[in-house]
C-alpha cells in the first residue's frame, strides 16, 4: 500500500513538473511577442503618419523659420532670430493677435451661452424638438467653404438678403458694410461663425445635459428648489466638465481660424480681419516669404501648444484625474 501511495505521488510530480523547465517561460516570452506584434501591427501606420504629416512639418517649418527663403533653391540666408524679431514689430501680425483675442472672447461670452441655452430649451419636452435639433445641427455638417460662399451671397452689396433686411428694418447705414468696412467686418464674421458652429456646442450640451440623473433634479425639486435655482446649483455644476471641453475647442478653433475667413473676405479690408493662419499663408503662398510664414506658423503652434497644456493642466486636471488609469486598471 505504502509503495502504490509513493508510486503515484511520483507520477504526479513528473505530471507537475515539464519536463523541459525553460519551456514555460519559452512559451511565455512567445506570447508577449505575439502581443507586441499585434500592437505594432496597428501602431507602426498611425506612428508612420504622425511623422511624416505632424512631426516632420513641424520641424522643417522650425528649421526653415531661421533663413530668409523665398520656397525655391537651398536654404543658405541663415538670419537667426530676424524673422520673429521683425513679426513681434509688425502691426498687422500684432493686430491678428488681438482680433484672435476677440473672438475668443466673443465665442466665450455669446457663442457659448447661446448654444447652452439653445441646450437647455431643446431638452424639455418640445414638440418636434428633433426637428430642431437637427435644423440647429446642419450648419455645421456644412464645410467652411460651401458657407463662406452662401453668407458671401448674404452679404453681397446692394443685392443681397441683408442689405434687403437692413433696410427694412431701418438700419440703411449698415448696408454695403458688413464685409466691406474695417469697423463692421469681425462683428458679421463672428455671426457667421456663431451660424456655423454653435450646433456643434449645443449638441455637446445637450449629451451632458441627458447624462445628468433626472433623480438628483427631482430630489432639488422636492427640497424646494426652483427652475433657476436648479440649473444654478445643480445642472451646471454637473455640466461643468462639457462646458470646459466646450470652451477648450472654441477657444483653439478662433487661433487656427482660416478658412472661412480666406473665402468671406481674404483678410481685408486693410488686414482688418485677418488672422494668424491667414497672415502665414499670404506670405507663404502669395509673398512668397516662406522662412517669414514659418515663423508665423511656429508662433501659432506655440501659442495653441502652450494655451492647451495650460488648460489641461489647470482647467481640466478635475475632469482627467481618475480618467486614466495604470496597469489597465490592476
Amino acid at each position: 500500500m505504502p509503495s502504490s501511495v509513493s508510486t503515484l505521488t511520483e507520477e504526479r510530480t513528473k505530471e507537475a513538473v515539464p519536463a523541459h523547465p525553460h519551456a514555460r517561460p519559452a512559451r511565455s516570452l512567445l506570447r508577449g511577442l505575439g502581443s507586441w506584434a499585434s500592437v505594432a501591427w496597428f501602431l507602426v501606420p498611425a506612428l508612420v503618419l504622425f511623422l511624416v504629416f505632424v512631426l516632420a512639418p513641424i520641424v522643417v517649418a522650425v528649421y526653415t523659420g531661421f533663413f530668409k527663403w523665398g520656397g525655391v533653391g537651398p536654404l543658405d540666408d541663415f538670419i537667426g532670430f530676424e524673422n520673429y524679431a521683425t513679426l513681434f514689430r509688425d502691426q498687422v501680425f500684432l493686430g491678428d493677435l488681438r482680433r484672435g483675442l476677440y473672438l475668443i472672447a466673443l465665442s466665450i461670452t455669446v457663442q457659448l451661452p447661446f448654444a447652452l441655452f439653445t441646450a437647455v430649451l431643446l431638452n424639455q419636452r418640445l414638440r418636434g424638438r428633433a426637428v430642431y435639433r437637427m435644423l440647429f445641427f446642419a450648419p455645421y455638417i456644412l464645410s467652411e467653404v460651401v458657407t463662406a460662399v452662401l453668407f458671401t451671397m448674404i452679404f453681397l452689396p446692394g443685392a443681397g438678403m441683408a442689405d434687403h433686411l437692413a433696410g427694412a428694418l431701418g438700419l440703411e447705414g449698415l448696408q454695403g458694410k458688413w464685409l466691406a468696412d474695417p469697423s463692421t467686418v469681425m462683428p458679421t464674421l463672428f455671426v457667421v461663425m456663431t451660424w456655423k458652429y454653435f450646433g456643434f456646442h449645443m449638441m455637446l450640451f445637450l449629451a451632458g445635459l441627458q447624462s445628468i440623473p433626472s433623480e438628483v433634479l427631482e430630489a432639488a425639486s422636492i427640497d424646494g428648489a426652483g427652475a433657476w435655482q436648479r440649473f444654478r446649483h445643480v445642472t451646471l455644476p454637473l455640466l461643468g466638465p462639457t462646458i470646459r471641453i466646450s470652451a477648450f475647442l472654441s477657444i483653439i478653433g478662433a487661433i487656427q481660424l482660416f478658412d472661412l475667413v480666406w473665402v468671406m473676405t481674404a483678410g481685408g479690408p486693410n488686414h482688418s480681419s485677418e488672422t494668424m493662419a491667414i497672415s502665414m499663408f499670404q506670405f507663404g503662398f502669395k509673398r512668397y516669404q516662406v522662412g517669414y510664414a514659418s515663423a508665423i506658423s511656429v508662433v501659432l503652434f506655440m501659442i495653441s501648444l502652450v494655451f492647451s497644456l495650460f488648460y489641461q493642466r489647470y482647467v481640466l486636471s478635475r475632469d482627467l484625474s481618475g480618467a486614466v488609469t495604470s496597469g489597465g486598471g490592476r
